[in-house]
């Protein structure tokens, strides 16, 4: 059901020429441990000031939307939505962050069934993760990290010392722990 869902938004975004990337437990499937994910996070190239192309873009997919109201959407940057046949909850983000528009253009293509599907890139799952700081999130990166020893560290202790200086946060001293645990 998730790959069916994944093609059919991959090929309205295309389509619609809006630049998008998977995030959230769907990428992690392509680069860590499979687990149960019950949504479908899609980070969009595009701000909500262009809410309606989006909306027209998606419009014949069977999404039903949870909240229709663009003052939401402008307030949060997402637009949360259900499939109609699965249940699947599916959240689009809209970037606003010149980050989030170098990640899509950083993503990885991925065939589904002969539809290509952009993926975050490994780093940017990671970064998205220790950003995120969730207990769940940081299981999501040991086990990236264990599948994928080759990642590019400087990368991502470039991105999260911005994040850390902007947010406030010890993303790199999380990340640092977590690559010391993985390397034993």
């Amino acid at each position: 059901m998730f790959q069916e869902l994944l093609k059919k938004l991959a090929q309205s975004f295309n389509q619609a020429s809006i630049p998008y990337m998977v995030i959230g437990g769907q990428a992690v499937l392509i680069y860590g441990e499979p687990r149960l994910t019950r949504d479908i996070d899609v980070t969009l190239g595009v701000g909500v000031e262009d809410f309606a192309k989006v909306k027209d873009a998606i419009g014949g997919l069977g999404l039903t939307a949870l909240k229709d109201d663009e003052s939401f959407v402008r307030r949060t940057m997402v637009f949360p939505l259900r499939d109609d046949i699965s249940g699947i909850r599916v959240d689009l983000v809209f970037s606003f962050s010149p980050y989030e528009r170098d990640a899509i253009q950083r993503a990885r293509e991925v065939d589904i069934d002969g539809v290509t599907v952009r993926y975050a890139s490994l780093e940017d799952v990671i970064i998205h993760k220790i950003v995120a700081g969730r207990p769940r999130d940081l299981e999501d990166v040991k086990s990236m990290l264990l599948k994928n020893p080759a990642f590019n560290e400087p990368f991502i202790v470039s991105w999260l010392e911005q994040f850390d200086a902007a947010l406030d946060r010890n993303g790199i001293q999380v990340f640092a722990e977590l690559v010391r645990e993985m390397r034993g």
